[in-house]
């Protein structure tokens, strides 16, 4: 099996970092390499940081790699306004693909969200809707758009609301049947390992995966090789 590289952008994040480790624990990759403003907390013999400013991401050298995953992401809140929310989640994850696509990348992995539109009325699912259509018009060979609902694990920084809102869609967690299963939350470490075994299926193509999707590729055996 040829060695492969894989280029993850927001390895600090909830489900960058678990996406992170589990790549740096898979043998398909002999190469990792995290994109940030930030080193990720992880440090590993196989993984090489590169601090970047995203603003300028279009001006560095491309980095070879086989595999992207962008799980980049904030909150309005934390980033202080409409547009500066826009800039990082879709800006910057845009920037990013086009960055790893410069590189070779064939593959693009992302973290998008339940419900996205680029026409919506929610200014939140709008914006992840617009950078699916951005990203599903890039040339990569197989693209694969993961659509969790509310996320559990330990983030580095709770977020407003998210506690009671997740404790409420646990609680209530028996209502969300039939169609309506797509909004049961979901460990960020299934979605990670879910992200990872998308892509080492390798199915070519535009994949989009929503709870029940994601539950089963993470269930799927950690040996599988990519095509």
């Amino acid at each position: 099996m040829t060695a492969r590289t894989a280029i993850l952008a927001g390895a600090t994040g909830l489900v960058g970092s678990l996406c992170l480790k589990q790549l740096l624990d898979d043998p398909t990759y002999s190469q990792v390499v995290a994109v940030s403003r930030r080193p990720p907390i992880e440090t590993h013999p196989r993984l090489v940081q590169k601090i970047v400013d995203f603003d300028r991401l279009h001006q560095l050298a491309p980095i070879a790699a086989d595999d992207a995953f962008c799980a980049l992401g904030t909150t309005i809140k934390k980033a202080g306004s409409q547009e500066a929310f826009r800039k990082i989640d879709v800006g910057y994850s845009k920037a990013f693909a086009e960055f790893a696509l410069a590189g070779g990348a064939q593959q693009l992995a992302l973290v998008s969200s339940v419900g996205a539109n680029p026409r919506s009325g929610n200014f939140y699912v709008r914006t992840r809707g617009e950078l699916e259509e951005a990203v599903s018009a890039m040339a990569f060979r197989s693209i694969h758009i993961f659509q969790p609902s509310f996320l559990m694990g330990l983030r580095a920084e709770q977020r407003p609301g998210e506690g009671i809102g997740l404790a409420l869609a646990q609680a209530f967690q028996f209502v969300f049947v039939d169609s309506l299963r797509k909004y049961r939350p979901i460990l960020a470490s299934t979605v990670a390992a879910a992200m990872i075994a998308a892509v080492k299926r390798a199915e070519p193509g535009r994949h989009i995966y929503l709870y029940d999707d994601m539950q089963a590729l993470a269930k799927q055996p950690s040996s599988a090789n990519p095509r």
